[in-house]
């Protein structure tokens, strides 16, 4: 198998092609890709032969077939927006891409044609709230949840039931949750085994685990653990979130405190146990765990730099092997695993 990383740069119109060794996680550059419009958020189909790129300033979504043997990108198609898309994702049959719109409060579904081109017009173009910043199918295909922040936002997730044949958007009962404390849900990932998802909360600084009702398809939270040191006081909010393929350990970042907190995952529970931080470039907004769960890669969105990890196979903490410039306003960084 061969393993690659994928690295948009907003302000340079380009995603930068890395392949990964699996041993060492050392990166090399393959290829710079142009990409005009302010390449970004991206999304790979579940097959991984198509890359989707949402463009925020021209307000795309271009779609790159993937070539199997080297990571490269070819250009493919595009599908002009209403809105500027702050995060992909497609469903779990690669039938469909869903996007989330920050500024427009709306959230979208476009269908993926027969030859994997992400078209237009949407099946879907939803008006949920300000501060739309994720969307993305649960395990089953048939639910989505929409987080909201809470400084722009409604401080609150939308459940909907997602029909996988026509990509309709129908709202759950209740049609969403607030937390009762200012937490700003952001992103989310789902556990590997576990019926849990994991939010990070960027008013909060906090992760926030949920239940899933896997009859119902809604939420219910059972635990919130901060981010930070305990005597830190300064500016924060966190970004993205992964979990390791494992389950065992999962990954926050800190903006501000430019840090990455690190969690050990209880198999049975899944409660977290903090098990502390390391430092990051300035800004930490993009990061990617390996599709093996053995190395992070996190981008400085200040200093357009981008710093790897190795996570420690016992213990998850991680430890930083290598940091070189990768370019202006990183917005969001991808691993892939390939046939090679």
């Amino acid at each position: 198998m061969a393993y690659y990383l994928y690295v948009s740069r907003q302000d340079d119109d380009k995603i930068s092609i890395f392949q990964m060794d699996a041993a060492s996680g050392r990166l090399d550059l393959q290829n710079e890709m142009a990409v005009a419009g302010g390449p970004a958020a991206m999304a790979v189909d579940p097959q991984r032969r198509f890359l989707y790129v949402g463009c925020r300033s021209i307000r795309e979504i271009s779609s790159y077939r993937i070539d199997q043997s080297s990571g490269g990108l070819s250009y493919a198609g595009t599908a002009p927006l209403e809105g500027e898309p702050v995060f992909l994702a497609t469903d779990r049959k690669g039938k469909f891409v869903l996007s989330a719109y920050y500024y427009q409060a709306k959230v979208a579904v476009h269908p993926i044609g027969e030859d994997g081109v992400a078209t237009a017009p949407p099946v879907e173009w939803l008006t949920t709230d300000s501060g739309a910043h994720a969307i993305q199918t649960d395990p089953s295909n048939r639910f989505v949840f929409v987080p909201h922040i809470a400084n722009r936002g409604p401080n609150a997730i939308f459940q909907f039931r997602f029909d996988e044949t026509s990509g309709h958007l129908t709202p759950s009962s209740p049609p969403q949750i607030s937390p009762e404390d200012y937490l700003g849900p952001r992103h989310f990932c789902f556990h590997p085994r576990l019926d849990i998802l994991y939010f990070s909360d960027e008013q909060g600084c906090s992760v926030t685990a949920y239940r899933l009702d896997t009859s119902n398809g809604t939420l219910t939270s059972f635990q919130t653990v901060s981010t930070l040191p305990d005597d830190y006081r300064e500016t924060n909010s966190c970004s993205q979130i992964q979990i390791t393929p494992s389950g065992k350990f999962l990954y926050a970042p800190n903006r501000g405190h430019n840090s990455i907190a690190s969690f050990a995952v209880d198999e049975e529970s899944g409660r977290l146990t903090a098990t502390g931080r390391v430092s990051t470039e300035p800004v930490p907004r993009a990061f990617s765990l390996d599709p093996q769960g053995r190395f992070v890669f996190a981008a400085g969105l200040e200093s357009g730099r981008l710093a790897s990890y190795r996570v420690n196979a016992d213990t998850g903490v991680l430890e930083e092997l290598e940091n070189f410039t990768v370019g202006n306003k990183p917005m969001w960084v991808l691993g892939i695993e390939l046939p090679g």
